[in-house]
């Protein structure tokens, strides 16, 4: 490894006292800012002596909206938040509202290795974005094109197991809609071979390339303790030093049952973030085979019709079932009155729901703690005295996903 150069030795005092400073804007139409936010920049040259960023451009609504439907009928506006890697929202909100419910240690076996599978493609899927795009914005295209053909190969297998190509829904309360298909794990070990290799190139490609490194070392370095002062999770969190994962630390369904390390940095800056989001792509393949030699024959759902809707077969030819079904669409499942903070490990970091039940079918109150906006608040504090072109690989490595920051 090359040795580390300390950019950015300018006193921040001398900075501020300046008088010849200009204010610019930074996106939202900027293409690295992907329209979903502004950033307002006051610069000295080329250096960066303040910022104000602006999200909002993109609004999900998904608080309110929440108040008005069942709660299975929130299982799309979860899909919306982080649209990168939906599975891993229905997965969190199912298991906070199954914490309510208190039914979490009914939920059939398969089902919890169902959704550890479908959760970590899709925290596949949020990283090989993050890298193919970060790589694109500094100049690396065919990175770009490789990982998304990578993506692509997922989005077809989950396209084939629940119908969507990325706004899944395919979570339910209790369980999931249906069960995997006939050549899933077929499929899926086939993917995996392949992006074994791809990944191989993408490493010849960027890890020890001198343009990637010079654009993305001692950019952007966050301290362990800044990290926890800023509430960072995921792998922004560990490439700072900060050895958190909700999957070891709180094992939640199956994962511990499944052998995997958590990589962590030593640096905090972009070069450890895309060093760490890598390394979790091969930890989420290797957690995934071991799935596939686990996973079992049997139900999908809770078998309680008070929580999950009857087979289409009893709607159909019993009266039970079709009050069941009626019961389900038009009131919802009744969660007791009470109130719960369920947390998952999302693409980003920890990805919390905060749930009042009022003992209705529907959320009295459901708050998200999203590890985008998290994580973004600290933007300002991280390109302070960089150089207008940090700007593009801090943003990128941070990950920020617009429906995520809905507020």
């Amino acid at each position: 490894m090359s040795e580390r150069v300390v950019l950015g030795q300018k006193n921040p005092e001398d900075l501020e006292a300046s008088n010849d400073l200009m204010t610019i804007n930074m996106g939202p139409s900027h293409p690295a800012m992907h329209g979903t936010v502004r950033l307002v920049l006051q610069i000295e040259g080329e250096r960066i002596v303040a910022s104000d960023v602006q999200p909002g451009y993109l609004h999900r609504c998904f608080e309110k909206e929440a108040e008005y439907a069942t709660y299975n009928q929130v299982f799309p506006y979860t899909d919306r938040l982080n649209y990168l890697s939906p599975m891993l929202n229905n997965v969190g909100f199912a298991l906070a509202v199954e914490t309510l419910l208190d039914i979490t240690d009914d939920i059939p076996l398969r089902t919890q290795y169902i959704r550890v599978m479908v959760g970590e493609i899709s925290r596949i899927t949020d990283h090989l974005t993050c890298i193919g795009a970060s790589a694109m914005e500094l100049g690396g295209f065919t990175v770009f094109l490789y990982l998304i053909k990578v993506r692509e190969w997922f989005y077809e297998l989950l396209e084939e197991l629940c119908g969507a190509r990325l706004t899944y829904s395919y979570v339910r309360i209790g369980g999931v809609s249906h069960d995997l298909t006939e050549n899933f794990t077929i499929r899926l070990k086939d993917i995996l071979a392949r992006t074994k290799n791809m990944l191989s190139e993408t490493e010849t490609m960027l890890t020890n390339n001198k343009i990637f490194r010079d654009r993305m070392e001692n950019v952007a370095i966050v301290s362990k303790e800044d990290a926890i002062a800023w509430g960072f999770t995921g792998p922004c969190g560990r490439a700072s030093g900060l050895d958190y994962d909700v999957r070891k630390d709180y094992p939640y369904l199956i994962y511990d049952r499944l052998a995997f390390d958590v990589p962590v940095g030593e640096h905090g800056d972009c070069y450890d973030r895309y060093l760490v989001r890598l390394e979790e792509i091969k930890q989420s393949m290797s957690m995934l085979d071991q799935c596939m030699e686990q996973i079992e024959p049997g139900p999908i759902v809770v078998d309680d019709l008070r929580v999950s809707m009857p087979a289409k077969k009893e709607v159909y030819n019993t009266i039970e079932g079709m009050i069941a079904h009626f019961k389900h669409v038009v009131d919802g499942v009744k969660v007791p009155a009470g109130e719960t903070y369920g947390f998952t490990e999302g693409g980003n970091g920890e990805l919390g729901f905060f749930i009042v039940s009022d003992g209705t079918g529907r959320p009295y109150k459901c708050h998200v703690r999203s590890p985008s906006f998290t994580t973004l608040q600290a933007l300002p504090f991280m390109i302070k005295n960089a150089l207008i072109s940090d700007v593009i690989p801090t943003f990128g490595m941070i990950n920020m996903i617009g429906g995520e920051c809905d507020r």
